[in-house]
């Protein structure tokens, strides 16, 4: 009997059975490490490291801003020099004592005229900007836009209420107006979604907008046939502009829009975790339900608070974000902040324009956004459809 009777085949099987795990081992300890294997492959985009906002894209946003916000001041029929309006602004900062050679007529040009106008494209153009990045987010749609649930027309709605029938002091009365028209609006349409019985799904609310609209801007028309010499002052508001821009207004609006800034920026992480769905939302502890209402909110306090001093001002909300999303990618941690920043560039660069080129007089700015927006808005749409096909 040779030793390697059934204590031999014993070790033979048991070595055997070894064999497979000890060939299996190295493979296994070597796939996480990425062989064959991208890094965090099966993970959606970011799970391993979160997205911020580098400081690159901030600085080069931050000159485009202050170099168009220059421009705004420099640009007019009264010129004023680079190195007096620095001084002009140096000298109103606390204990700094700068002489500018202005005379009290340029001095009141730049701080009566241009400044107010230019502060209110920056809040103006940052506020539709960072509304349309947030109802993109909401409703996962990079077509989506600030007057989507009906703030367009609710202000419409309001501004021509004023101008018919309160014309002695209407100035200050069209933006109050306008904003109570927006936020009713789309205080409306929430209401038309939510009592379905569906729960006020995306879907829903963009049917319920829809059909406000339509109603209050059914009310608009019949409203302005009743003083049709006010046709002109109607129309001219609808196409948006800053020409009644000044500090009285600015300081109405600002409330608002920082708080209204405020919640959307803190919610980017949020509209991150809503991007990849409902269910992976529900299974990290988010009530999707929840974050949509509030960002709404805060989008259409945006709009209400944009549309109540300019006016329609169209394509801001779309253009802006989706350039910002194509530059820097999807994560609105990113998204949102630079869509302030850009939104605010690319308005005041739209009113430089819109007062310059056909001096002196004016084009309305929400005609020089739509010469801009309509080709975008278009290219859009073909790569949408294009992605779906």
């Amino acid at each position: 009997m040779t030793p390697s009777g059934p204590a031999g085949a014993k070790g033979e099987e048991s070595t055997a059975r070894q064999r497979p795990v000890a060939a299996d081992r190295p493979a296994a300890a070597e796939e996480p490490a990425g062989a064959g294997k991208p890094a965090g492959a099966g993970k959606p985009a970011g799970a391993d490291r979160p997205a911020r906002l580098r400081p690159v894209p901030l600085a080069v946003a931050l000159v485009l801003l202050v170099a168009v916000a220059t421009a705004g001041l420099l640009t007019g029929a009264v010129g004023l020099s680079p190195a007096g309006v620095a001084a002009e602004l140096l000298d109103q900062v606390p204990f700094v004592d700068v002489s500018s050679g202005f005379t009290p007529l340029e001095h009141g040009i730049l701080f009566q005229l241009r400044l107010p106008r230019v502060l209110m494209g920056a809040a103006v153009g940052g506020l539709l900007a960072i509304a349309g990045a947030g109802y993109q987010g909401v409703f996962r749609n990079p077509l989506a836009d600030p007057y989507l649930l009906g703030a367009a027309a609710g202000a419409g709605l309001g501004a021509t209420l004023v101008i018919v029938f309160v014309p002695a002091g209407s100035s200050f009365g069209i933006p109050l107006a306008a904003f109570a028209g927006a936020v009713a609006g789309v205080f409306l349409a929430y209401l038309l979604g939510s009592s379905t019985g569906r729960g006020g799904g995306a879907a829903t609310l963009v049917l319920a907008g829809v059909a406000v609209a339509s109603f209050l801007s059914a009310a608009q028309t019949f409203v302005q046939q009743a003083k049709v010499e006010e046709l002109q002052r109607i129309y001219a508001w609808i196409m948006g502009g800053l020409a009644g821009a000044d500090w009285a207004t600015l300081g109405m609006i600002a409330p608002y829009g920082l708080i209204s800034t405020a919640i959307l920026l803190m919610h980017g992480r949020l509209l991150d975790v809503l991007s990849v769905g409902d269910d992976e939302a529900a299974a990290l502890g988010l009530s999707a339900t929840r974050v949509r209402l509030i960002v709404l909110a805060a989008a259409s306090l945006a709009t209400a608070s944009a549309v109540a001093v300019s006016g329609l001002i169209g394509f801001v909300g779309i253009v802006v974000p989706h350039l910002v999303r194509r530059l820097v990618g999807g994560s609105y941690r990113i998204v949102l902040p630079l869509s302030l920043i850009a939104g605010a560039a690319f308005l005041m660069l739209a009113d430089l324009v819109a007062r310059t080129i056909v001096a002196p007089g004016e084009l309305p700015l929400g005609v020089v956004t739509a010469f801009v927006g309509a080709p975008f808005f278009i290219g859009v749409l073909r790569a949408t459809r294009r992605v779906e096909t």
